[in-house]
């Protein structure tokens, strides 16, 4: 709740001879999403404070009781004793004013050499380290759900679709992979993002550094960051972190709800080849048959917020010029939401499709439509020696014979393959099963039971080495 005590004097009033307008300071303050980083004001307040005792401008003595304070505020926040108050705007000055009101004249010297536009940019860079580090751990357990669902279905044959038209056989574990691979490129993305965010900003001042002697690396290494950033203008406007965080935000979720929308077709009765966890659907209303697959519909539904999110933040940044501007307090809304989304997004999907269990009997009918193998039996000509693009149009003709008669290929008798190209012999009838024409495909990358062990374990290994 916010303290709209009036009494309150903003700290940066000291030019002004009047308060601001009451509807200016709802409009102006961040304290509805900043207070989120009062842990990490406190964390940049105590680096900072111990940096201005190393050169001199605190005492020993104000240093201990500085941090004490400090310490007590940090508290006080978190039993809910310490309420925000909007007058003072944001979180920065909502700690620092507490602080004075404990310290008085001490306390006032915790803002030297510091500006509120370091300051955020260092209280956001500390808070999206431990949530990237946060998102990246649910991310690796995700990884490993599909790895495992990889390895119990390598033997289970789907059919494999192009413009939703089946179109080969495909190992179902090859199709696990396939997301697993999409998903741990999402994760290297956070790792960029984590990389690009972990600098340190303290010390930029408001836009051109400090008149004071300034220890930048004795405050990098007190916050763990892994450099200093290079130059104070770019440090107080660059947002670029964040929309490096948003764009791997935004392609999780595109993966997530393309994974979501196969899930969604092949748990309808047209499909039925997976059963999804009771504990993932809703029920109608008004019909007692249905089961929905609302968890897999929200996940596809909330990409849109995480997209927009990236798209407002760059219309956000677009044309600013150096250095800050209060445009900029506008940053925390879309990231702070798609934070939320990726994080229950990811909570989600990893017991959902951990639990899934595909239905082979229903898939098995599905293996005798669309004719499945006319690739192979193209490409088992080609090894008779006929060129491609003739047996591409033989087994064209194949096809179409076999609509007309209402065959299947499998069904076709030796003397109607004959008729056809005399290059067909008894051998043809070996190639026409589903898991054969699976194991075949045993190219790099390929579908065959063989590639996909393979896959299996380079992404065990990749876990590894994304772990350490």
């Amino acid at each position: 709740m916010i303290n709209s005590n009036k009494q309150d004097k903003a700290l940066w009033s000291g030019r002004f001879s009047g308060s601001p307008a009451e509807i200016m300071l709802h409009f102006s303050q961040s304290i509805d999403m900043d207070w989120s980083f009062y842990k990490q004001d406190i964390q940049g307040s105590r680096a900072h404070a111990k940096m201005l005792n190393a050169i001199g401008i605190l005492t020993n003595e104000e240093l201990g009781e500085i941090l004490k304070a400090l310490d007590e505020i940090e508290i006080e926040i978190a039993e809910g004793k310490l309420q925000p108050k909007i007058q003072l705007e944001d979180v920065h000055m909502n700690i620092e004013s507490r602080l004075i009101e404990k310290l008085g004249h001490m306390g006032a010297k915790i803002h030297t050499g510091r500006s509120r536009n370091d300051q955020v940019a260092t209280d956001y860079r500390l808070y999206m380290k431990a949530a990237i580090g946060e998102i990246q751990k649910k991310l690796a357990a995700f990884l490993e759900v599909l790895l495992k669902k990889a390895k119990e279905d390598v033997d289970v044959i789907v059919p494999g679709f192009t413009h939703l038209q089946h179109a080969q056989p495909i190992s179902l574990g090859h199709y696990w992979m396939a997301y697993f691979w999409k998903f741990s490129r999402d994760y290297r993305r956070f790792d960029n993002a984590l990389f690009t965010t972990d600098v340190n900003p303290l010390g930029a001042g408001a836009l051109a550094g400090s008149t004071l002697p300034l220890d930048r690396e004795f405050t990098r290494k007190e916050l763990d960051f892994r450099a200093n950033t290079e130059n104070s203008l770019d440090t107080v406007s660059d947002r670029d972190y964040l929309l490096e965080f948003l764009f791997a935000a935004s392609t999780f979720v595109l993966n997530s709800s393309r994974i979501s929308e196969d899930l969604i077709i092949w748990c309808t009765s047209e499909f039925d080849f997976v059963d999804l966890p009771d504990a993932f659907c809703t029920g109608s209303s008004m019909m007692p048959n249905k089961k929905n697959p609302d968890a897999l519909e929200l996940t596809r539904g909330k990409t849109s917020g995480v997209i927009s999110g990236l798209q407002d933040l760059m219309m956000n940044i677009k044309g600013l010029p150096l250095t800050y501007n209060r445009d900029l307090q506008e940053d925390k809304r879309p990231v702070f939401h798609s934070l939320a989304t990726v994080n229950m997004v990811l909570d989600v999907l990893t017991q959902l499709i951990g639990s899934i269990k595909p239905k082979v009997d229903k898939i098995a009918p599905h293996l005798q439509k669309g004719f499945l193998l006319a690739t192979d039996v193209a490409e088992y000509l080609v090894i008779k020696g006929i060129p491609f693009r003739e047996t591409h149009e033989i087994v064209g003709g194949l096809v179409q014979y076999c609509i007309k008669n209402g065959k299947t290929l499998e069904e076709l008798t030796i003397e109607e393959w004959q008729a056809y190209n005399s290059a067909f012999e008894n051998d043809i009838f070996d190639i026409l099963s589903p898991q054969s024409a699976v194991d075949r495909r045993s190219t790099f990358g390929g579908t065959a039971r063989s590639e996909v062990l393979r896959q299996i374990q380079a992404g065990k290994e990749l876990l590894q080495q994304l772990g350490k």
